[in-house]
Formats: C-alpha cells, structure tokens, sequence
C-alpha cells in the first residue's frame, strides 16, 4: 500500500493506527489527517524516538497492509 491509498483512506485506518501506536490520541490522529510527515512527528513526541526511527517504524507498518 502506497501513502496515498492510506491518506485517502485515512478515517478508515485511524482505529488501526491507533493499535498499533497506542499512544496517540484520537486529537493526534484528527491532526495528522493522513499526512505521513505529522504521523512521523507524533511517533518522535509520543514514542521519544528519532526521527529515522518513527519513518522506520512507518515503514514496517505500511508493509503489513
């Protein structure tokens, strides 16, 4: 799955984002609205990880959809 399937399908995978990074809010997720770069800041804050990590971390999930 590519990031612009997963923008324009951003309201239906927001429960799954949310499983798998449990820390995000549902306010973190209204304001990431689908944007791969604000997803990576919310993991750095949240998770207090670099940012190559967050992208990392992006990466092993969307290969998994």
């Amino acid at each position: 799955m590519n990031w612009d399937i997963v923008k324009g399908k951003w309201h239906e995978l927001k429960g799954k984002v949310q499983a798998h990074w449990g820390e995000l809010t549902n306010d973190d997720l209204d304001v990431i609205d689908g944007r791969r770069e604000e997803l990576a800041g919310r993991i750095q804050a949240r998770y207090g990880v670099a940012r190559d990590e967050a992208e990392r971390q992006i990466d092993e999930w969307m290969s998994r959809r």
